[in-house]
């Protein structure tokens, strides 16, 4: 740990968490376990979420895993295992309400985060794991790196809103495809397909990404939320009600400090010290 960086505790060894220059990054650390989710990590990582997400210090979440995986999803010995009684005495209704609370609380918590969400893959993404990864904003993988569905292989369907992301990320007839066989695709072709927004050497693949996020974090905070703001509505709205709203939050911040100092920075040729503010 170097000067500039503050430790969370997390809960549990199983996620970590460091604060360094703006950039909360967060690791999946079950490597001998390939990052597989499991009782300890999957609620700390959602509290994690939650507490980098509202803290001002933090102007972009870096969501990675330890060792050579990024995650591989739900733990499928602990299927088999019923470890969990209380879960096995559930009525079904309330099985699906806590799967749809668990949800939240993950997956629909990290698409809500107004910061900028990179997720750094230094190998495979399954099932969850990946639904993980795909609500980032931006994934950047190293070479060896792949992914899958993962759920044809359990007969089970999906959850974490696998379906909902893929198909906006990879449209429908690639995601159909790639739920329906489960199959393993490569970082090149991830890549190409626009599931992976860069893939970079395996040995660079901590640099580049904390490089990417730090650049980010060091940008205009509410311009970037609002940029969050525009990006999601245009998949929600219509062309005039996403351009209107487009109007009213670039209005907003030609008031603020941070336009004033980039405006001013780019007169005087360096660069912007922004402020959030």
């Amino acid at each position: 740990m170097t000067a500039n960086e503050i430790r969370i505790d997390t809960g549990t060894d199983e996620l970590l968490c460091v604060i360094r220059d703006r950039v909360a990054v967060i690791t999946l650390n079950r490597p001998q376990a390939r990052n597989s989710l499991s009782d300890h990590l999957t609620p700390a990582l959602r509290t994690m979420i939650r507490t980098c997400g509202e803290n001002p210090d933090v102007g972009v979440l870096l969501i990675t895993g330890a060792g050579t995986a990024f995650c591989s999803g739900g733990d499928i010995k602990g299927m088999g295992a019923h470890r969990d009684k209380k879960k096995m005495e559930m009525s079904y209704d309330e099985k699906v309400a806590d799967l749809q609370e668990r949800q939240r609380l993950l997956t629909g918590a990290l698409t809500s985060v107004r910061k900028p969400t990179i997720a750094a893959l230094p190998g495979p993404a399954a099932g969850a794991g990946l639904a993980i990864a795909m609500a980032c904003d931006i994934r950047i993988a190293a070479a060896s790196a792949f992914i899958s569905t993962g759920y044809l292989r359990v007969a089970l369907s999906g959850d974490y809103g696998i379906a909902w992301l893929l198909t906006r990320l990879v449209g429908t007839a690639r995601a159909r495809e790639l739920m329906f066989t489960a199959e393993k695709v490569e970082a090149e072709r991830c890549e190409r397909i626009g599931l992976f927004n860069r893939v970079v050497p395996d040995d660079r693949l901590q640099a580049e990404a904390f490089a990417l996020a730090k650049s980010m974090a060091d940008g205009p905070t509410l311009a970037l939320r609002y940029m969050k703001d525009n990006l999601d509505e245009a998949l929600l709205f219509d062309f005039a009600t996403a351009r209107d709203h487009e109007a009213e939050r670039l209005i907003r911040l030609t008031t603020t400090a941070d336009h004033r100092e980039a405006v001013q920075a780019f007169i005087e040729k360096r660069k912007p010290v922004f402020t959030g503010k």
